[in-house]
Order: C-alpha cells, then sequence, then structure tokens
C-alpha cells in the first residue's frame, strides 16, 4: 500500500518515525512518503518536506509568516495528488493538517489521524470539520476518547507511543554519560526550554537565574535538535551550566530534577519519573488570546491526564524567579518528591501501557484491506 504521512516537529517526527516501523511490520511492501525530520528520514520512505521549514509557534509568528505557509499548503496538496496515496496518515500538527484534510476529504482520499488534534482543549468545534473529514481517529490520551464520544464521534485509543518509545531505548550508565559529556559529580538539574526560538528565548534566561542559588547542582540544557549551540552559548554565563544536544532521554535518566516548558516534554519528564516544574510564557497578545480560547484547567499533560495537580505549573507572570526558585526547592525535598514518584506510576498506567504505534499501524492497514 502507498502511505502518505504528515508530520510536524520533533515530536511528531518520533511518533511518526515509530509508526513508520510498525506499519513496515504489518505491510512489508509499504511505500512511505511523508513530511517529518531526521528520525522519520532514518526509517526509509521519501522524505518530502522537512519540519524545520514550518516550525511557526503562536499567533502572531503564523501571522506573519503566512504566505509562506500558504505556499507549502498548495505544495502538499499537489505532491498527494502526484502520489495518490490508499490512506493519508495525519500526526497531531493541527493547523496545517486539517486544512490538508477538507482537500484530501473532498478528492475522495481515505484520511486518518493519529494523535489528535487539540480541540479538547480550544474551540471544540472544530469536531464538527473532524468527524466530516477524518474516517479513522487514533487517540493517544485516555480523557480524548470521551470527549469525542460527547459529540458522537467514536475514536480509537490506543495507549501513548512515548511510553514504547521510553522503553525500548538503550540504557545508559549514569557515569559513562557523565564522562562523555564532561559533566562532574553533582546531582543533574536538567532544563528543557522548548525546541523553538521564541520560547528558548523567554524560557532559558528565567531558568538560569537560578544556577548561583543552587550551587550544590550542575544545571544542564538540554539542546533541541533543531537549534545549533551558537543560538543558546549566548545564554550562558557560568562553568556551572553545560549543554547537550539531542540527548534529552538519556540527560532525564540521569537527572535529579528539571525544569521543563510546557508539552510533551512535561510527559516524557513525567515516565523517566524526573521531580519537574513546568513553566510557560508567550508572547503578551499569544497569551491574551490563548487564555480567552483555552477551557482547561491545566496546561501540562501530566495533570490533565491525571485531572489533578501532580507537576506545578507556572504561567506568564508566575513564571519568575521568584517562584522558580520555591518550587524547585519543593521538589529537591525528600517528602515531594515520594509524592511526586507515586503519581508518575499511577500516570503511567492511566496512560495505557505498551504498543501503541502497534496497534495503530495494525488498525490502518486493517481498514485498507
Amino acid at each position: 500500500m502507498k502511505y502518505y504521512i504528515l508530520a510536524g516537529e520533533a515530536s511528531g517526527d518520533l511518533h511518526g518515525s515509530n509508526l513508520m516501523k510498525a506499519l513496515q511490520k504489518e505491510d512489508v511492501n509499504a511505500d512511505i512518503r511523508f513530511w517529518g525530520g531526521d528520525l522519520m528520514q532514518a526509517v526509509g520512505g521519501t522524505l518530502v518536506k522537512h519540519y524545520k521549514e514550518r516550525a511557526f509557534m503562536g499567533f502572531i509568528e503564523v501571522i506573519t509568516n503566512l504566505t509562506k505557509i500558504f505556499k507549502l499548503i498548495s505544495y502538499c496538496k499537489e505532491d498527494i495528488q502526484n502520489f495518490n496515496p490508499d490512506v493519508i496518515v495525519f500526526i497531531d500538527n493541527s493547523g496545517f493538517n486539517l486544512r490538508i484534510a477538507k482537500w484530501a476529504k473532498e478528492h475522495n482520499f481515505k484520511t486518518n489521524y493519529y494523535i489528535s488534534p487539540q480541540v479538547w482543549a480550544s474551540r471544540a468545534g472544530r469536531v464538527k470539520a473532524i468527524k466530516r473529514d477524518i474516517d479513522a481517529m487514533y487517540v493517544i490520551l485516555p480523557f480524548v476518547k470521551p470527549f469525542y464520544e460527547k459529540y458522537d464521534y467514536k475514536v480509537n485509543f490506543v495507549g501513548h507511543p512515548l511510553i514504547d518509545a521510553i522503553s525500548n531505548r538503550e540504557l545508559i550508565e549514569d557515569s559513562k554519560f557523565r564522562e562523555a559529556h564532561k559533566l562532574t559529580d553533582k546531582p543533574i538539574i536538567a532544563l528543557l526550554p522548548g525546541s523553538r526560538k521564541q520560547e528558548i528565548k523567554k524560557m532559558l534566561s528565567v531558568m538560569l537565574s537560578l544556577v548561583e542559588d543552587f550551587k550544590d547542582y550542575q544545571f544542564v540544557i538540554a539542546g533541541a535538535p533543531s537549534q545549533e549551540f551558537s543560538f543558546y552559548e549566548e545564554f550562558i554565563k557560568t562553568d556551572n551550566v553545560k549543554f547537550i544536544s539531542n540527548k534529552t532521554y538519556d540527560l532525564l535518566s540521569v537527572s535529579n530534577a528539571a525544569l521543563v516548558t510546557s508539552g510533551t516534554a512535561t510527559l516524557e519528564t513525567a515516565l523517566f519519573k524526573v521531580p519537574q516544574v513546568v513553566c510557560y510564557k508567550g508572547s503578551a497578545i499569544s497569551y491574551h488570546i490563548a487564555k480567552r480560547i483555552i477551557t482547561l484547567k491545566f496546561i501540562s499533560l501530566v495533570n490533565l491526564v491525571m485531572d489533578r495537580e501532580v507537576v506545578t505549573e507556572l504561567i506568564q507572570n508566575d513564571f519568575n524567579k521568584r517562584r522558580l526558585k520555591l518550587e524547585l526547592k519543593k521538589i529537591l525535598m525528600p517528602e515531594k518528591r515520594v509524592k511526586m514518584f507515586e503519581d508518575y506510576y499511577e500516570l503511567e498506567k492511566a496512560l495505557g501501557g505498551k504498543g501503541a504505534s502497534q496497534k495503530t499501524a495494525k488498525l490502518i492497514y486493517t481498514s485498507l484491506n
């Protein structure tokens, strides 16, 4: 069969790569053409566009790049028609993917969606378009299935692919990791400031403002694969801060605590059982727009899945040195850490166990036969 997969951002690339591996097991003759990243490219198939070419964040950033976005949409439609796939598989990235899905359905292409758009967070009215344009939806968060059921739309809960991605990784020894990256024996506080330049600029300087207050620890920045060290270098002012690029999972596996920008990384940090403080700060305009359309009481996936506060969220004006210092001190205390570990184990159970990619691939392939 011929599969056309559309993924954006680093997380979409990760989950897309694992889905591609699973599809190749189900369909040994799978012909896969995709928009994604390095991980998907390593699996095989044909890369059309890299996600770095369309990494726009926030309302203002999207508006200022509309011409480029519309050109990409047009190119995508043309490329799909030329390839003529048996199925198009969309992965997250709703702003781009839902536009393509509407067109694809009108042109009688089979449409599947893996990892639902966050309609459960804002603009629930998009469910009507999803029901119209998507033949099958595979969701990875347990609360999303009952959300869709309220709108009489049956979806498949397949579990969270991060569980597989983390459990399948090669284990690394603490001492070897430290030696390889010239780290000291001090316990590590990991800094995960995001993957886009706009968010890194807003997050990292505040995170690093704590370095002198926690001299018994070493701070290590998890560099995003999409950014060069030269970009981070301007923020590093002391020897007690190290930078490691594209090794986030290895870093989390040896970390004592973490300061994490809201997003998929909060869930990854929890699955590695690392106590964390969740942080978020957007542009003033983007934040106030988002505040009016987002209907959730939490922003981190950890708290959303558990439906209660497991990790502290410091959002916008609350994300400042004073609050961050206070919350970091808390998660370094034994009692708080034990409670967070217990909550993390409960979270992992709620996410449905292993096999998300395999379940999804089997459902997709079966639907084509």
